[in-house]
């Protein structure tokens, strides 16, 4: 966790000292998607949990309208007015808190006076750990509390995943910014991205330990194949409505319906698509049936078919993420590994017994660089809060 005494030092030396209002602190977490990857926008299940590291807010109120944001990540630093609120691709990070300025005042939500804030992000930029849906969700968060204003940690999900699919540009599901405000200790969230039900399930890892792998290969995900994934699915949806035409999402079918009816999927290319999601929704709801049973064995091989299956279906996997994961299958003590996240670069997640920790960042390390040329870094994981007032 982040230093809070250096971090309101830095605040006032940024922000002045004159000001009598007090400095509040917020913090949203990151999050790692333990399984069910690609199904959030399809309307599917998805396993996150909230990791300990994440993104810590400093904010303060400002006697006029302006709204200051300074970041300890960024060199970027400025005051604008608080409305009205415009993209800028010269503001760069500051985009993500102002797409929630502007969704709270279309919502009503309006400021009879200003903020300062700063940022200061945990979260390795573009390693696929959400620090967008971190600082959005934190900013929500911090500015409604602040305001006086009711905290819903589940509407705050559904204005943050607005402000990044409206303001930002990015068609991301709900899965990051839901994880990032509602996660809990020690438990990761099953939700359903269609309804946004969920049900928080203890995760009981015993004498095994989450560790990510970040590849420290640089992925952007608007510009990456993101879209194009997203629209092959729209496709499918499209052909299957001859046989289901109600069907507006590929997480509404079950395994069994789908493979009865993949036949009317003409485009090669579109059928893997699909038959990735349904797929893995269902590795989803195995991965419920086997922690309720503690048998992390079998979810570490549900975690090996999801990866595969991200390679060769969904084929948003990649040379470094493929190179990082058969390294890690190599080591003894773990139980399964797979990329997390959009994918094309980004980070892994594996199951690694606890004796086991060392050797696996020290050999998955090795191979990797020899591979790829690239050093990797390790975060060896606690599962944490989602976004709170500290």
């Amino acid at each position: 966790m982040a230093n809070i005494h250096e971090l309101t030092e830095r605040f006032l030396n940024t922000y002045g000292r004159e000001s009598t209002e007090q400095i509040a602190v917020f913090h949203a977490p990151g999050r790692v998607n333990l399984i069910g990857e690609h199904t959030d926008y399809n309307g599917g299940y998805v396993f996150p949990a909230a990791l300990t590291f994440g993104t810590t807010l400093l904010i303060r109120k400002r006697e006029d309208q302006q709204l200051g944001l300074a970041s300890t990540n960024f060199d970027l630093h400025k005051h604008i007015p608080i409305a009205p609120i415009v993209h800028d691709e010269a503001d760069d990070w500051m985009n993500y808190p102002k797409g929630i300025v502007n969704e709270l005042e279309q919502r009503g939500i309006t400021f009879s006076q200003g903020f300062d804030l700063l940022f200061h992000g945990e979260i390795p930029n573009g390693a696929g750990l959400s620090s967008s849906a971190s600082i959005e969700v934190v900013t929500a968060y911090a500015l409604l509390t602040m305001s006086g204003h009711a905290t819903d940690t589940v509407q705050i999900a559904r204005l943050a995943q607005k402000s990044e699919n409206e303001f930002n540009g990015v068609q991301c599901g709900i899965m990051d910014q839901f994880a990032v405000a509602n996660g809990k200790k020690d438990h990761a969230i099953l939700l359903m991205c269609d309804t946004l039900e969920y049900e928080l399930i203890p995760f009981n890892s015993g004498d095994y330990q989450i560790v990510i792998g970040n590849t420290n290969k640089r992925r952007g995900l608007v510009d990456s194949k993101y879209n194009e994934r997203r629209s092959q699915c729209d496709q499918a949806v499209q052909d299957l409505k001859a046989a289901f035409p109600e069907l507006t999402l590929l997480g509404q079918l079950t395994l069994e319906q789908f493979q009865a009816n993949q036949h009317l999927i003409h485009d090669e290319i579109v059928l893997k698509r699909a038959k990735h999601v349904v797929e893995e929704i269902d590795r989803v709801l195995q991965s419920m049936k086997v922690l309720k049973e503690n048998d992390l064995q079998a979810f570490g091989q549900l975690m090996n078919a999801s990866h595969d299956s991200l390679r060769d279906l969904y084929e948003v996997t990649g040379d470094e993420l493929d190179t990082m994961v058969a390294a890690a299958r190599t080591v003894d003590g773990v139980l399964g590994s797979r990329m997390t996240g959009a994918g094309f670069g980004g980070c892994t997640v594996s199951l690694v017994h606890k004796d086991s920790v060392e050797t696996f960042k020290a050999e998955v390390g090795r191979i990797y660089t020899e591979a790829t040329g690239l050093i990797p870094d390790f975060y060896v994981c606690t599962i944490g809060n989602g976004v709170e007032q500290l």
